[in-house]
């Protein structure tokens, strides 16, 4: 479907990658790894067209499609969400146009014998048959489909897109490319910003995907639930590894191991080699065996290994005064924006030394709690920050907040106080920030780099609460891992807003889910909560109807022994019949996408001039479009059966 052949790519002379080779092929799941800064958002653009390599050549295939998800999104402000996903069908105005103007220039004609007239009909009757073939202007039902099924309520679709939050945007370009069926799904850190439940509806969708997947991410639970190769970019090269990301992990460190070894020996034999050439390079009698050894050493081919970066991040938050015991208490805390309930009676206490997790759909009032915390939004009700309570906040768009006409270094040497200024340049290293890098201005640096010059500010304030919104966005998976050790070491209180389960796992004692204008308390780590709630798919996170205990639960009578077995007898009879709906909607749903396969196969042979005169694929193509409306038809029924077990 690709082939990437020979690239290289530099800028200001400097070498990102050189003589990159390698083959994208139908149904690869493929997670692009390295460092940040090693290039992996650039070979994404370079695969997309939107930039050229330095060197070499990229080929995609004459009828093969390419969709990009970029890291940083462009949406027109001026759209409704229905007028941005229309976009995605800009191809079928532009065949409807020609066609029109196909059919006004056949009403303007009077030579009906003529050759040229008989040409312009043969014209308007090709275009006007692949505009029916794809569909027509038909797709207004499909489009609308696509979006609730992606979370969107029929409301959503007139609302500007610039009401929505950065993860309800994401899923608004999701839908855009799902809708153009491209080929090959190129994504740019898919998973920032969104929140869990979309994350494992996105999974499940690149699943279903019928065409080829490359992917940057940092989630190490979203690319070994998705891939199944792995390109690693280190060096200037690109290695590629066909196993999942965690099997790739253990076999980098094997070959590691395996080229030192060989480096060694290599060195040894170098050495054994110089040290005869220096003892005998004046002895007559030993010239022709020191010729030979020089020749010997000049043919060798330097082994070389892999790069691996030695800087580890060592994060010691400063120590800080003890606070009080409830460095948190929330009673009966209410927001709005005008007439929009964004969470009520929120009732929630946090004790000195917790580590807890806000969890939930986005827009459902996470960060809105955390700017109540830090006072930057009115809002009703009590809350009170405990006695000598300091709080270090680390917000989602922390890292856009620096200024980008500073260095590194002055960045960090503007807010470095006492003793620590001594040290301002060992605190940068340990950053990967050594060298002429602390120098770089702040608006040169990726993503992943601007967020770890914002943890650093974060580092040198003595807390002893952390409120970390989205700490992990754009930050490698060597980088996550010592985040998590240091707030797992850190003895003071954390209140922590993340959608990676992988970086959670393990951390928070406590979960409080944020759903339907409630938040709900949960005993337990993130494990704990998804067993709790039944959602080993994570597909039910909203559910407001939840069973489990709320951060503020009221007493309830208590049932009679027989009263209780009585109703979890009912409760699972329901649980299993809801089971049993669940897996035919699944089945109904696979029905449809194996027919939409068979539909686009159909349709690439329809677009060629052979295909196009069989009529038999013709007849065959009708037959197939039957068939998916009674198979939407069975879908929709058992989705409607589903819904009548409620949340």
């Amino acid at each position: 479907m690709i082939s990437v052949n020979n690239i290289s790519v530099e800028f200001s002379a400097r070498p990102l990658f050189a003589d990159v080779s390698f083959v994208i092929n139908k149904k690869d799941r493929i997670a692009l790894v390295g460092k940040n800064g090693a290039g992996k958002s650039t070979l994404l653009k370079i695969l997309s067209g939107q930039q050229m390599p330095t060197a070499g050549n990229v080929a995609i295939g004459k009828d093969d499609t390419i969709g990009y998800l970029p890291q940083i999104m462009v949406l027109s402000d001026t759209r409704t969400v229905r007028e941005e996903v229309e976009t995605a069908f800009s191809h079928l105005h532009q065949l409807q146009e020609k066609v029109e103007a196909l059919h006004r220039a056949l009403d303007n004609r009077s030579d009906y014998n003529s050759p040229d007239y008989l040409e312009l009909v043969e014209r308007f009757s090709h275009e006007n048959e692949r505009l029916q073939l794809m569909g027509g202007m038909h797709y207004h039902a499909e489009m609308e489909r696509t979006l609730l099924g992606l979370g969107f309520a029929t409301g959503d679709l007139d609302r500007p897109t610039s009401e929505f939050s950065g993860g309800w945007r994401m899923r608004i370009e999701l839908a855009k490319l799902l809708l153009r069926r491209p080929d090959v799904l190129l994504l740019d850190e898919p998973t920032n910003h969104l929140d869990i439940e979309s994350i494992r509806w996105l999974e499940q969708f690149l699943a279903r995907s019928p065409g080829a997947v490359v992917l940057v991410s940092h989630d190490r639970t979203f690319i070994n639930n998705v891939t199944n190769r792995t390109l690693e970019i280190a060096c200037g090269r690109i290695t590629d590894y066909k196993v999942k990301y965690d099997k790739y992990v253990t076999l980098r460190a094997e070959r590691r191991a395996q080229q030192l070894r060989a480096y060694e020996n290599q060195q040894k034999e170098i050495a054994d080699i110089k040290d005869f050439i220096e003892r005998f390079r004046y002895k007559p009698t030993k010239a022709v065996q020191v010729q030979s050894r020089i020749k010997q050493l000049e043919k060798i081919v330097p082994i070389e290994v892999d790069e691996v970066d030695n800087s580890y991040l060592h994060l010691k938050f400063p120590p800080c005064q003890r606070s009080g015991d409830f460095p948190l208490i929330c009673e009966d805390v209410k927001k709005t924006y005008g007439s929009h309930l964004v969470f009520d009676k929120v009732n929630l206490t946090i004790r000195r030394g917790e580590k807890v997790a806000f969890v939930g759909k986005n827009g459902e009032g996470k960060s809105t709690l955390v700017k109540c915390i830090m006072d930057e939004i009115p809002f009703d009700g009590r809350l009170v920050v405990g006695h000598q309570v300091a709080i270090g906040y680390y917000a989602q768009n922390q890292a856009q907040l620096l200024d980008g006409e500073q260095t590194v270094f002055e960045t960090i040497d503007r807010v470095a106080t006492g003793d620590v200024r001594l040290k301002i340049r060992d605190i940068l290293g340990a950053f990967m920030f050594g060298g002429e890098a602390s120098e770089k201005k702040v608006k040169v640096l990726s993503g992943g780099e601007r967020s770890r010059l914002a943890m650093i500010k974060l580092l040198l304030e003595p807390v002893n609460f952390l409120i970390l919104d989205e700490p992990t966005n754009h930050l490698d998976m060597r980088t996550k891992d010592v985040l998590k050790e240091a707030i797992a070491a850190f003895d003071g209180t954390v209140i922590v807003v993340s959608h990676d389960r992988d970086f959670l796992s393990g951390l928070v004692t406590k979960v409080y889910e944020f759903g339907g204008g409630k938040v709900r308390e949960h005993i337990g780590g993130i494990s704990d909560f998804l067993q709790k709630k039944d959602m080993a798919s994570l597909d039910e996170l909203s559910s407001t109807g939840s069973p489990s205990a709320t951060a503020s639960p009221s007493p309830t009578p208590t049932p009679t022994a027989t009263e209780g077995k009585t109703t979890y007898l009912e409760r699972k009879e329901q649980a299993k019949l809801r089971r049993r709906a669940e897996k035919e909607v699944e089945n109904c749903e696979q029905a449809v996408m194996k027919l939409e396969e068979e539909k686009a196969e159909l349709e690439a042979l329809l677009a060629t001039p052979e295909g196009a005169a069989d009529n038999s694929l013709c007849a065959k193509y009708g037959d197939l479009q039957q068939a998916i409306a009674k198979a939407e038809e069975a879908w929709e029924a058992a989705l409607d059966a589903l819904e009548e077990f409620g949340e």
